[in-house]
């Protein structure tokens, strides 16, 4: 069995010829090459060489080490790993592509304080220390109605967070219908537990009333708990409780009422394909005593957690020690005041996730035919098909955006991809019905020239 599973004797030695990095920086060939390269780089260089040409080796691959696998080596390490893509994918919240694109406007105020100093926790009126969420407390509270603000890394952080702080030992009351599953297998109770609060599910998955929290609530319970479906929805026989029945009931219990909002919108969304949903607002309004939500999916931010509700709940979480822990940076902070102040002056289609999830039909089709006389011009076969985008970044489910694109017919889809990644500017696309699609609802006017460059660099077998 062990001898089976040893490479064969010729394979063997090809592994056992491969060039140490002193030989190659030797290397007659390769000399020039190298020189005006700093040394670091040029071992990185021949290190990753090595290790490519040993697992291709090792895949079966008999081609022996060759100066071409240092050019190669070469060019993968003078791009950076993380880089732009162009998302032809139809989903505007890809979390696999970054999420929200930022505006202008936050692009610039994150430049601004990323190239030199500022004043993240210093108050220059009073020339002492200051916080670090001051500029965006004012802004959140103006937006929110809450009466107190807090931004911490990320919206799972935010919900540790504050059941770390206002119900870590006691019970939190939830809906056995709301236990979601989050990106990467992150479940709601698991957060819940390694907070140290008491989960506590009422209710069947379907349906849950306000008798069934009721029920529930006694001397040990710390929260209830209310979580927005917004990566998944329940249809047919279901019944929920409404947020202002929960608070009308907490209240009357002496329990703090917490949503987990997670989307986090700021404005209602009305455009074609799209469904309602909560906004943070209405959330406070209708009585919830802290209230949770993403700065990244439909407030169309930087990745952020934001915590907004009750003055007195806040300055409990803003002091436990899990706050240090989950802070955001300055460019964080940045970003999201640029945005909010977008909010704040009535310009919200200025975000980029507003202005690509509202758009019309007859706007996309129009932008699908450039595309097509683009990629007609280059010699590339292609038809424009009415597609169904999704808002993605596990908001609104059930929203099924009109959208227009251009498709492909290939012989092999998954490799014609691969090729449309490998470009210098990436483009991802999917397929449907066994054909490359590239949605066009994403793409700005300067995408289309480039998404029909590397079209038809694909086509013909080589990169832009």
């Amino acid at each position: 069995m062990g001898a089976a599973s040893n490479p064969p004797e010729g394979k063997n030695a090809l592994l056992r010829g491969l060039p140490s990095i002193e030989q190659l920086l030797r290397r007659p060939s390769l000399e020039s090459r190298l020189a005006d390269l700093p040394h670091a780089r040029a071992v990185a260089a021949l290190r990753l060489a090595v290790e490519r040409v040993r697992a291709r080796l090792l895949a079966g691959d008999a081609r022996p080490f060759e100066d071409a696998d240092v050019e190669a080596a070469l060019a993968s390490l003078a791009k950076p790993n993380l880089r732009p893509v162009i998302n032809a994918t139809g989903v505007v919240l890809h979390t696999n592509l970054g999420r929200a694109p930022l505006a202008p406007e936050a692009v610039e105020r994150v430049a601004a304080v990323a190239r030199g100093y500022s004043n993240l926790e210093y108050d220059l009126d009073e020339g002492e220390r200051g916080s670090r969420y001051a500029p965006l407390v004012g802004l959140l509270r103006t937006l929110t109605g809450a009466e107190d603000a807090l931004v911490v890394n990320n919206c799972a952080g935010a919900v540790l967070l504050v059941l770390a702080a206002l119900a870590s030992g006691r019970e939190c009351v939830v809906s056995r219908g709301e236990l979601v599953e989050i990106g990467g297998g992150f479940r709601v109770p698991d957060v819940m537990r390694q907070s140290g609060a008491k989960l506590v599910e009422v209710g069947t998955t379907n349906r849950t009333r306000r008798a069934d929290y009721a029920n529930a609530l006694g001397p040990d319970t710390g929260l209830i708990v209310k979580v927005h479906r917004s990566n998944f929805a329940l249809v047919g026989f279901t019944e929920e409780a409404p947020l202002s029945e929960l608070t009308e009931l907490g209240r009357a219990r002496g329990v703090p009422v917490f949503q987990d909002l997670g989307s986090g919108a700021l404005v209602p969304l009305i455009g074609p394909g799209l469904t309602p949903e909560p906004t943070v607002g209405h959330a406070v309004t209708a009585g919830a005593d802290v209230v949770a939500f993403s700065g990244d999916k439909l407030l169309g931010g930087p990745q952020a957690g934001v915590i907004v509700g009750r003055k007195d709940l806040l300055q409990r979480i803003k002091s436990h020690p899990l706050t240090r822990a989950l802070r955001v940076d300055k460019m964080t902070v940045a970003a999201l005041e640029a945005t909010l102040e977008l909010y704040r002056d009535g310009r919200p289609e200025a975000v980029p996730t507003q202005s690509l999830l509202v758009q019309e039909p007859a706007v996309l089709s129009a932008r699908a035919g450039r595309l097509l006389g683009l990629l007609t011009a280059r010699g590339v076969e292609a038809r424009v098909v009415s597609v169904d985008g999704q808002v993605g970044g596990g908001a609104m489910p059930l929203a099924r955006l009109p959208s227009y694109a251009c498709s492909l017919t290939v012989e092999a889809p998954e490799v014609f991809l691969e090729h449309l990644r490998g470009g210098e500017v990436p483009v991802i696309g999917r397929i449907a019905d066994g054909e490359v699609v590239l949605d066009v609802r994403c793409l700005s006017e300067e995408d289309l020239g480039l998404v029909a460059q590397s079209v038809a660099a694909a086509r013909s077998g080589s990169q832009p």
